[in-house]
């Protein structure tokens, strides 16, 4: 039983990735990388930044810009999850102009996708509530800061539950879609496709106001990246990957943030920011085996 679950079993991402085999250039995917982010910066930057300044005025708009980079209240992190949603009608245009891709072939088959998102999130849920309810890591009591009023967290949960599946969403289907398919679709090894993406996943989750904790919080970043990537190989569609992401980043951005930032939608802060060097790396090591954990989970309910 436990070698089936461990076993890599990648027979399902050999029916995703073929959709990608007819146009598996190198030269489109990474034009496709490059008119990506030309269109997301376009759209994100040119047209958001007129947005503020119109509804904020010119003298309000540098300050309106820099609380947002900082995610420090409520409207500020929906803006800020909504920018990277914008990469899936992004990665959307790049697929079907560069590759006769639509969304969906992506994502994987609708009703296989779905089920398999439902049975992992219902997993991982429990599992969350089961690790919560033991005592804090670490803390002592009293150390866990309480940030948005119970009473306003619950008014907004059902939004930013939406925005931060928006954004996961947007994120499995950049790296474990767009990018991971194609080079599947070009290179055999598992190595290639499993390893790049991840790279570049937590190449672009560097912080350098993390300070000493940037480039740990990268790596992280890079493994989970790679989790993210064999249980796509394994499952043959994105669902509990998404699954697995919004679980990770409701805990991370709606129930216990960091004490600096991204903070504005979360229940609780930690007693300390990303750049404090020891404390963030033990929670790194703490979320390192919950990451474990929760992909083993996964890849149970995948194998039932």
């Amino acid at each position: 039983m436990i070698r089936d679950i461990l076993r890599p079993d990648y027979r399902a991402h050999a029916v995703l990735v073929e959709p990608a085999r007819a146009k598996s250039e190198l030269w489109r995917l990474c034009a496709g990388l490059v008119l990506a982010v030309f269109l997301l910066l376009f759209i994100a930057q040119f047209f958001v930044s007129i947005y503020i300044e119109v509804f904020f005025g010119s003298t309000q708009s540098y300050l309106v810009l820099e609380e947002t980079d900082r995610g420090n209240s409520p409207v500020s992190v929906y803006f800020l999850l909504l920018q990277v949603a914008l990469l899936t009608p992004v990665i959307a245009m790049v697929a079907y102009s560069l590759h006769k891709r639509r969304l969906n072939s992506l994502i994987g088959p609708t009703e296989l996708a779905t089920t398999q998102f439902v049975g992992v999130l219902v997993v991982l849920t429990v599992l969350c509530a089961v690790i919560f309810a033991l005592p804090p890591y670490g803390y002592e009591e009293g150390e866990v800061q309480s940030n948005l009023g119970f009473g306003k967290w619950l008014v907004l949960l059902p939004l930013s539950i939406v925005v931060v599946l928006l954004q996961c969403a947007a994120e499995e289907i950049v790296f474990r879609g767009y990018i991971q398919q194609q080079l599947a679709a070009r290179f055999q090894h598992p190595a290639i496709w499993l390893i790049i993406p991840s790279a570049l996943f937590g190449l672009l989750h560097y912080d350098p106001e993390a300070g000493s904790n940037a480039a740990p919080i990268a790596i992280w970043a890079a493994i989970f990246g790679f989790f993210m990537a064999d249980i796509t190989a394994r499952a043959g569609t994105l669902g509990p990957a998404i699954a697995i992401h919004l679980v990770n980043n409701f805990i991370a951005i709606l129930l216990l943030a960091p004490a600096d930032e991204m903070n504005g939608l979360a229940l609780y802060t930690m007693p300390f920011g990303l750049d404090d060097e020891d404390a963030v790396r033990t929670w790194l090591m703490i979320d390192l085996f919950y990451m474990c954990v929760s992909w083993l989970a996964a890849r149970l309910v995948l194998q039932r």
